[in-house]
């Protein structure tokens, strides 16, 4: 009998690699919004509020995974990781306010708007979006002005209309009537996965990749950010059963039958980079396994 090998993704030491790069991320979030820096008023107070909830910081993870992929430092990529955290972070804090979900608690906190009111998390948001194209906007040594221009039009079509705006817009308008699976993917792939795929993108641009490679990690963005919202839902299917979500329009089964083919899209789309792309691979296979 043949004895194959493993992929050397499954036995990269993700849970390491990611914190170390977590650690990266929370140092550079922190440095830009420095809690002894003279703010107007507490809106310091209510952005870093609204940054150090607890989160992963996959959108930042994503990043450094895509410039790693191209041999590169994932620290080249740092400016453009905050910024697409600084993104989620604004959306996470007006996605709770009592006219979106009405949330109290997020990660077992009270949301920004419990702690300082509906302006007040309107207002934090507010100012994490717009300092986000600040962030962008600082590119590292070497990297060419229109990497820099693309960089913010991909951040603006990831946030607006056309991506996580837009999506939300969608969503709302499909928790009051029938909703396709088509509708629920197209819903997702702008709400959720603009961002997702914005953040592989960024990395990747950062690291000098070319058009060809670029449609590659754009592929592998779409992919994972699918896994994500699929996952999420069946996580939350307990919880609510009767949610807008693809366990309750497709059910479990289908829902997981997904995962398994989105992943599989995800890692085919990875094919030409080698090893140095694992660390992608590795999460991509995270989510299709993860438990919370």
């Amino acid at each position: 009998m043949t004895n194959l090998a493993q992929p050397t993704y499954l036995e990269f030491p993700l849970k390491t690699w990611w914190a170390e790069r977590t650690d990266w991320v929370e140092k550079a979030l922190d440095e830009c919004f420095p809690e002894d820096a003279e703010y107007l008023g507490n809106v310091g107070e209510m952005m870093r509020y609204c940054l150090f909830s607890g989160g992963k910081r996959f959108r930042p993870i994503l990043s450094f995974g895509a410039a790693e992929c191209l041999g590169k430092s994932g620290r080249i990529a740092m400016a453009a990781a905050c910024a697409y955290e600084m993104i989620h972070c604004f959306s996470l804090a007006h996605d709770d306010l009592p006219c979106m979900d009405d949330d109290d608690l997020r990660r077992g906190k009270p949301t920004a708007h419990k702690m300082f009111g509906e302006a007040g998390a309107l207002l934090a948001g507010d100012g994490l979006s717009i300092w986000a194209f600040h962030k962008i906007s600082e590119l590292p040594e070497g990297v060419p002005p229109e990497v820099g221009l693309q960089l913010v039009q991909d951040l603006a079509v990831a946030s607006g209309h056309p991506g996580m705006v837009g999506g939300q817009v969608i969503d709302m308008a499909a928790q009051q009537g029938s909703v396709t699976q088509e509708m629920l993917e197209a819903v997702h792939r702008a709400k959720t996965g603009a961002l997702i795929t914005g953040a592989v993108r960024a990395g990747a641009m950062l690291a000098g990749a070319t058009a060809d490679q670029l449609e590659k990690f754009t592929e592998y963005g779409r992919a994972v950010g699918l896994v994500f919202q699929l996952t999420d839902d069946i996580l939350d299917a307990d919880e609510d059963p009767d949610g807008v979500s693809f366990v309750s329009l497709l059910g479990i089964d289908e829902t997981k039958r997904l995962v398994k083919e989105s992943t599989q899209i995800a890692l085919d789309s990875l094919s030409e980079f080698g090893r140095a792309a694992d660390p992608l691979r590795a999460l991509a296979v995270f989510l299709e396994d993860r438990k919370g």
